[in-house]
């Protein structure tokens, strides 16, 4: 059953369980922001997209021995989560540089890397989600320890090679991420948040099209479809 709203963020609702202090019930709402939220949208279904997409890779991740906030479904838009206490850091991996972090190095969108690349950025939409050094984010305190941020580019690493599999076999190459992490009562890191269209650079293996929130930021138009499209060809490769 679920109890009282706890928070609502841009993209999701959390709400109580009563009885249950491990768990907490999400809802994916239909809201579609972008720029730290100075450029809104919406569409209906889209929280329904997100969440399913999100269990979709969860479970398949699950499979893979990494462990995950992701408890089960309740409806297309709905999940239950454990309840964890978020790090305050966005880990984001770029397996090409793409976006604003290709116009700043200088380097055309689209530019392979050697290896992987992961970056930590401080979770404060104040302060537009700064880029932060390991330096940086432990004078920040958004971990207590060196070995956590190490935990943490291991696992965004791990991560990455399930997922790059996952959307090759869906015809999609996995460009950039953003991932979050929390720990639960226990304290064991879990992945949190979701994996979507809305956190990940998508783009059609053959023909490079977009299929992410880059068509709202950019006007490309076909935001729905390309994530309904996204859905879809998940859901077909039987992942």
């Amino acid at each position: 059953m679920k109890g009282e709203l706890l928070y609502e963020g841009k993209a999701k609702r959390m709400y109580s369980i009563p009885g249950r202090d491990d768990v907490i019930w999400v809802e994916y709402k239909d809201s579609l922001t972008a720029f730290n939220a100075q450029k809104k949208s919406s569409f209906g279904g889209k929280g329904a997209i997100n969440a399913q997409i999100t269990s979709l890779l969860y479970r398949k991740l699950t499979s893979f021995g990494i462990p995950t906030h992701f408890v089960e479904d309740i409806s297309q838009h709905e999940m239950i989560c454990s309840k964890v206490t978020i790090i305050p850091l966005e880990v984001v991996t770029r397996n090409r540089l793409a976006g604003s972090t290709a116009k700043k190095l200088g380097k055309e969108e689209g530019s392979p890397l050697k290896a992987p690349l992961v970056e930590f950025y401080y979770k404060d939409d104040a302060l537009g989600d700064p880029f932060l050094s390991d330096d940086q984010a432990l004078m920040m305190g958004a971990v207590a320890t060196k070995a956590e941020l190490d935990e943490l580019r291991a696992s965004a690493l791990r991560i990455n090679k399930v997922l790059q599999e996952i959307f090759l076999t869906a015809g999609l190459e996995l460009i950039d991420f953003k991932l979050e992490f929390g720990r639960d009562g226990r304290g064991t890191l879990l992945l949190a948040d979701e994996i979507s269209p809305d956190t990940c650079r998508l783009w059609d293996r053959k023909t490079g099209e977009k299929m992410d929130k880059d068509r709202f930021r950019r006007d490309l138009g076909k935001v729905e479809e390309s994530y309904q499209e996204v859905l879809q060809r998940l859901k077909g490769a039987a992942v």
